[in-house]
């Protein structure tokens, strides 16, 4: 018999229950052979055979697949928007007691983020955020809070002084920070998504599923939202079928539920 990448995308759906037929298959089969070789593993059978009976295999070949790229304050212009226009309204519309959602946040990044931005509006204590994402290793990653100086780059300068700490050549934010953020593991693609949510942050993740998946995401999110809510998306994404979804197009990446 001959294991084609048919057989290895159900094999991995009931090991992980990572769905391949969501992602692009060109870049992803590409990115997989290559972890294969690096493995010096011949076959998607003794891959498979492998994930099942080696725990740091599987590991790393579930961290590979999630793919995670991620930064703080990236494209620092929209978080300009985000601090001029987007929380402001949020505030006005719904007090201060908002329900923000980070979908696919990655190493924390994205989530801790949102909370410094925040207050600048609001104190600390009032400020609560629900970070999801498929991968437990960059949830543990993100709940430690160790960044290299790269990531961290487009912080506001006053944020960096006030909630990093040097650690060695890295960088540890504060407990201040880290405790208003709640981690969960969450499959975007497969898991029930949490409702009433007045902001719901996802970016630079959609580029990767294929049009159909990205589309059903999209409808999820803006079911998820509060009337008068937004969804912050990426500067490599657009909903281009956003009208029929539900949204309003507030500018490039925000879009409004009305």
């Amino acid at each position: 018999m001959a294991y084609d990448y048919e057989y290895f995308k159900k094999a991995v759906l009931d090991l992980t229950k990572i769905d391949l037929d969501a992602y692009k298959e060109k870049q992803m089969k590409r990115r997989i052979d290559t972890l294969i070789a690096k493995n010096k593993i011949t076959g998607y059978d003794n891959y498979v055979a492998a994930l099942k009976k080696d725990n740091r295999l599987f590991e790393e070949f579930v961290n590979y697949l999630t793919i995670n790229v991620s930064e703080f304050y990236r494209n620092p212009e929209q978080w300009q928007i985000m601090d001029r226009e987007i929380i402001p309204d949020l505030i006005k519309r719904f007090g201060k007691n908002l329900k923000i959602w980070s979908a696919a946040c990655s190493t924390g990044d994205e989530p801790y983020s949102l909370v410094m931005a925040l207050s600048r509006h609001l104190p600390l204590n009032q400020i609560k955020i629900y970070a999801t994402d498929l991968d437990k290793q960059v949830i543990a990653k993100a709940k430690t809070g160790l960044y290299v100086e790269k990531s961290i780059a487009s912080v506001p300068d006053d944020f960096k002084k006030k909630y990093f700490t040097k650690v060695g050549p890295s960088y540890q934010i504060s407990n201040e920070i880290k405790s208003r953020v709640e981690f969960k593991e969450h499959n975007l693609l497969k898991d029930t998504y949490p409702t009433d949510y007045h902001l719901i942050v996802c970016r630079n993740v959609l580029i990767y599923f294929t049009e159909e998946a990205k589309d059903e995401v999209f409808r999820k999110f803006q079911k998820s939202l509060k009337s008068g809510g937004f969804l912050f998306i990426g500067s490599t994404e657009q909903i281009i079928n956003h009208r029929e979804i539900g949204f309003e197009r507030r500018n490039s990446f925000f879009y409004e539920k009305p």
